[in-house]
């Protein structure tokens, strides 16, 4: 059994993550699979995550291949979280994540439709407007929600979530209907206003991609995609799979089982999963500095984060709720976070000194973002203690 040190999981990390010079590209596709998908909650992770990857950062081209080319695709998965994803991971996504939050999210649509609405047969009536809502958008293209309410105003109805709680929630039907048609992967996120913007219209997933997400049974989809993920996050133990799939242990242990990894030890002399065949050493990728959005993959890639970020600094970097901020990178540790002011300008707050090499490499990858993103100010949706910090 292969033990793979601290310093060999930050050098495969940068490797892999495509945090380096030499690993960049211009693809996007490329990009979301190399990190298996791209958290999307913030809309402008999608972007800004994928930027600092880039050969030759361009919002004009992440928008080109998201909603001309089509080749990612916004889709709710693991962990009830929106992810950009190539089609091929979403339809893997879906069935080993999604699927099982889409009858969950029935099933509680259906209560709050009986308790607090007069109709009849609640599970028909909302089979019966996802369909009408497919029929729109086949019809019509592309919609807002609001404009979807507008059109189909018998679904507009008020409905209370948790009647029986301390905090019931009104809602309209027809959102929970756009919500739980998005959950099953009928329909899909298009276009918004702007790369910052989450007013997101919807088109049905024949009509945006050509071809269905959903269909695969849980079980023939998680092996498939925990193979992907170790493939770029492994070394990586069974408490950062579940945490990061958001499987019950059960599922777990048989993905585990079907996509046969192989065993290696990690810091602690602790079990951890890779690849199979993929223990071997990689070469060291020199000093680099990377300034990545609040939910980036890597930052959010594992449970156990001991190895890239102090545990001293989890309250400044991460929100109660287990969110990060917007961090920055120094040879594949968290030194800091950032966050941009009102006239664009980037701050940074250091939670570990850097050498002058490193000092001069933070001033580039500063420039650099700076530049990409072209005077937009972006806020983290999100933000940690120390981003609230900078910013009072």
């Amino acid at each position: 059994m292969r033990s793979l040190s601290d310093e060999q999981r930050r050098w495969r990390l940068a490797h892999r993550h495509r945090l380096i010079s030499q690993s960049r590209t211009d693809d996007l596709a490329r990009i979301a699979d190399d990190l298996v998908a791209l958290h999307s909650s913030d809309p402008a992770t999608v972007f800004l995550s994928a930027l600092v990857r880039m050969t030759t950062p361009s919002v004009d081209e992440l928008e080109r291949v998201l909603y001309e080319e089509r080749a990612v695709v916004r889709h709710h998965a693991m962990r009830r979280t929106l992810w950009v994803m190539t089609p091929e991971v979403a339809r893997l996504a879906h069935g080993s994540a999604t699927a099982k939050v889409a009858r969950a999210e029935a099933e509680r649509t259906i209560a709050a439709l009986a308790s607090t609405t007069d109709i009849d047969d609640p599970r028909a009536w909302l089979n019966d407007a996802k369909a009408e809502v497919m029929d729109l958008l086949d019809a019509h293209g592309s919609l807002t929600t609001r404009e979807i309410g507008r059109a189909l105003p018998h679904l507009v109805m008020p409905v209370t979530f948790g009647s029986a709680t301390r905090h019931p929630a009104p809602l309209n039907a027809h959102t929970k209907v756009m919500q739980g048609a998005g959950f099953d992967a009928l329909i899909v996120r298009g276009r918004p206003g702007s790369w910052n913007s989450a007013e997101y219209p919807w088109s049905t997933t024949r009509q945006w991609l050509g071809v269905d997400i959903h269909g695969l049974a849980e079980q023939e989809a998680a092996g498939p995609l925990l193979h992907r993920w170790l493939s770029r996050f492994g070394p990586a133990t069974m408490t950062d799979i579940r945490w990061w799939f958001g499987w019950t242990a059960g599922l777990a242990k048989q993905a585990v089982a079907d996509c046969e990894p192989e065993v290696v030890t990690i810091q602690g002399d602790r079990q951890a999963f890779v690849a199979d065949g993929d223990s071997d050493d990689v070469a060291n990728p020199g000093p680099w500095v990377r300034l990545l959005p609040g939910l980036d993959p890597t930052a959010m890639g594992w449970k156990e984060r001991d190895w890239y970020v102090d545990p001293a600094d989890v309250p400044l970097l991460f929100d109660r709720f287990g969110n990060v901020g917007p961090t920055v990178w120094a040879d594949g540790r968290v030194v800091g976070g950032w966050v941009q002011r009102s006239d664009g300008q980037i701050a940074v707050e250091l939670t570990s000194a850097l050498d002058p090499e490193h000092a001069t490499l933070l001033e580039e990858a500063i420039q650099e973002l700076q530049e990409a993103v072209g005077g937009v100010v972006v806020r983290p949706r999100f933000p940690a203690p120390l981003q609230k910090r900078l910013l009072s």
